[in-house]
């Protein structure tokens, strides 16, 4: 028992845990802007659906509300997935060094790139939120 501590205890474990929590921090960076997509997403249309369905037959016009409702939720989403490219492209490091071109799998060349595909996902995502949220430009009524 006390050599399994004493194991745990040297550098080198130290400096392979600290890595392994990394990349799990990375693994987690790459699947947060997607998700806040797909959360716009689900309230967006969901949200309008119900809300329309709910309040379309009175007197009252739900539009406006449903507008800021979206427009809300878009801000707060493309806030995510712009801290999220931000982190990303810090984790990416590509103008620290200009070296894209990697020959060997290091600890530092698979941190960069989770960092930049977490940074392009981030990208698609933003692009994704802005054309769900478009229709509630040109929405009139809930018919």
């Amino acid at each position: 028992m006390e050599a399994r501590q004493q194991q745990e205890e040297t550098p080198e474990n130290k400096e392979e845990r600290r890595r392994f929590a990394e990349e799990a921090s990375s693994l987690w960076l790459i699947t947060l802007s997607p998700l806040a997509w797909a959360i716009h997403f689900i309230l967006s249309y969901g949200g309008a659906a119900l809300y329309c369905a709910r309040f379309a037959p009175a007197e009252f016009d739900p539009v406006p509300f449903m507008r800021l409702s979206i427009a809300g939720i878009t801000v707060l989403a493309l806030a995510v997935i712009g801290y999220v490219a931000w982190v990303s492209w810090r984790q990416w490091d590509y103008l620290d060094d200009y070296d894209y071109d990697h020959a060997k799998a290091v600890g530092e060349d698979r941190h960069e790139f989770l960092g930049h595909a977490a940074f392009l996902l981030s990208i698609m995502s933003a692009i994704a939120v802005i054309y769900v949220a478009m229709p509630a430009i040109f929405m009139e009524t809930c018919r």
